[in-house]
């Protein structure tokens, strides 16, 4: 009987267990499409307040200097102004293709004379003479190129030319009377197709340098210039430089 009844409430339990969840699928609602979200109205219940800074305030800032936001444009002198609208005219030219290729040839051209101009300095090749002006022709009372300068009385050469008012040539004459010197001391090996600087380089006399290369100087401007005649004030000051150098020299020994 026990067993009948535990069967009985059993069976009972199993359909109510398998009806519920029909009645739950009855009773729940279908599911309804979604709606579109629906924006909420803004909150103006409460009061927003503006803080606006002191006038006072604003005006300090404004006068402060990390606050004044001004473009300084520099100023550019005529110099620079110059160079620059130099570069951009070369810029110009140089970005045509004919520009190119005189900017390529130029280089090359560079570097070809460059490297003529250390050969011929290694060489000790007299540039000046070489690319400069051939001196002008006067008659001499003598030929350095076939005479010996050593042949030569300068004092009464140089008295000569100074009483003639030839400055010019009194100017060589002694520049030549110092050569004949400075080869008698042992200091230079005079030779007719040497150059005035293949003897500044020959002579070792420190002493004597700086005052015969400014020999040199005179000597060349005044006989390889342009100036025809040479004013007395003006040779004066070269034979006073001369008179000096000399004197010097007799100071100096005989080189060995």
């Amino acid at each position: 009987m026990r067993y009948h009844l535990r069967l009985f409430w059993t069976s009972g339990l199993l359909l109510l267990l398998l009806a519920a969840p029909a009645g739950w699928a009855q009773s729940t609602p279908a599911a309804r499409p979604a709606s579109r979200a629906q924006l909420l109205p803004a909150d103006q219940s409460s009061a927003v307040r503006l803080r606006q800074p002191a006038p006072g305030h604003l005006r300090e800032l404004r006068g402060q200097r990390e606050f004044q936001y001004v473009e300084v444009k520099s100023e550019q002198s005529a110099w620079s102004l110059f160079w620059r609208r130099v570069l951009h005219w070369l810029d110009g030219v140089l970005s045509t293709p004919s520009g190119k290729v005189v900017w390529e040839y130029g280089i090359y051209a560079l570097l070809v004379i460059a490297l003529v101009f250390v050969v011929l300095k290694l060489m000790q090749v007299d540039l000046t003479r070489a690319f400069g002006r051939a001196p002008r022709t006067m008659p001499l009372p003598y030929d350095t190129a076939t005479e010996d300068i050593h042949g030569l009385d300068f004092d009464a050469l140089l008295t000569e030319a100074e009483a003639a008012g030839n400055y010019r040539l009194a100017v060589r004459l002694g520049y030549l009377y110092v050569l004949k010197q400075l080869t008698d001391q042992g200091l230079i090996q005079w030779q007719p197709d040497k150059t005035n600087h293949d003897y500044l380089r020959e002579l070792t006399a420190s002493q004597l340098r700086p005052a015969f290369r400014e020999l040199t100087q005179q000597f060349e401007y005044v006989w390889y210039g342009e100036q025809q005649d040479l004013p007395p004030a003006h040779y004066k000051l070269a034979r006073e430089a001369r008179v000096a150098f000399q004197r010097q020299l007799s100071t100096v020994p005989h080189a060995a």
